[in-house]
């Protein structure tokens, strides 16, 4: 027993300090991963690889069905259509929607079970880049913190880009491209305000709603995303200004 205590008075700085140093590490390795994909598209994420491992245990020869496509290629109809559905506010807020959260928690409340998230697409494509699907409070804060760097090093268009590109529609889909690609036979950027909001409407359970494609309830959401479109707004690249010349200096 002396001999442990010993131990632990000579190793307590280290025993204090080397979990905070792994995670700093490993706040640095996410923080360094969203630098590089500002230029660089994701070959893959966190959900694609455990669901591509979960689709190889039946199958070990299965592939995901992914197809990058640039942000100019994906019709504004999906665009619309999934702020519509999933983040009214993406425009505007930055990462985090709290008045958003605060109502899911209260409709959570009166329910008494979860029937509503209140995640932003910023919030989602953190998620899907490095976690899991598992809930607990140590996952949320990681959440909320890779959610600040992307907007901190990316600005919005990018990060929508990023998002309709590898987000989940399905069984082993994902991205806009594969997703029109499997539904309907063709390619993202010509879906129609129809497909598109009925594509949008799967987001929150795809691998479900997948399977449910004539159900009453995407019907009725789809006519419900079809009207809230208009009013979308949609992301716009930020544009720097201008360097001064040295004609401007001189006025």
């Amino acid at each position: 027993m002396k001999s442990f205590v010993a131990w632990l008075k000579q190793y307590r700085y280290w025993i204090i300090f080397a979990p905070l140093i792994l995670f700093f590490l490993i706040q640095l390795y996410y923080f360094c991963q969203i630098a590089w994909w500002i230029k660089f598209n994701p070959e893959s994420t966190s959900f694609m690889r455990q669901q591509l491992a979960v689709l190889r245990k039946d199958n070990p020869k299965a592939e995901l069905k992914h197809t990058w496509i640039p942000y100019e290629r994906i019709s504004q109809n999906l665009k619309r259509a999934v702020i519509a559905s999933e983040d009214a506010n993406f425009s505007a807020h930055e990462g985090v929607d709290w008045d958003a959260l605060m109502k899911a928690y209260e409709k959570n409340l009166k329910k008494g079970k979860v029937i509503a998230g209140g995640s932003t697409i910023t919030q989602q494509l953190a998620k899907n880049l490095f976690l899991s699907g598992s809930r607990s409070y140590f996952r949320k804060v990681q959440e909320l913190m890779i959610t600040y760097m992307l907007e901190f090093l990316m600005d919005k268009v990018r990060i929508f880009e990023i998002y309709l590109n590898v987000v989940e529609f399905g069984k082993g889909i994902f991205g806009a491209e594969a997703a029109a690609r499997y539904y309907y036979g063709t390619s993202a950027a010509y879906l129609s305000p129809e497909q598109a909001a009925r594509l949008a409407v799967m987001l929150p359970n795809p691998r479900y709603y997948g399977t449910l494609r004539d159900s009453n309830y995407l019907a009725q959401r789809t006519q419900i995303i079809l009207q809230r479109m208009g009013s979308a707004t949609l992301p716009k690249k930020s544009v720097l200004p201008p360097k001064k010349t040295k004609a401007h200096r001189k006025k």
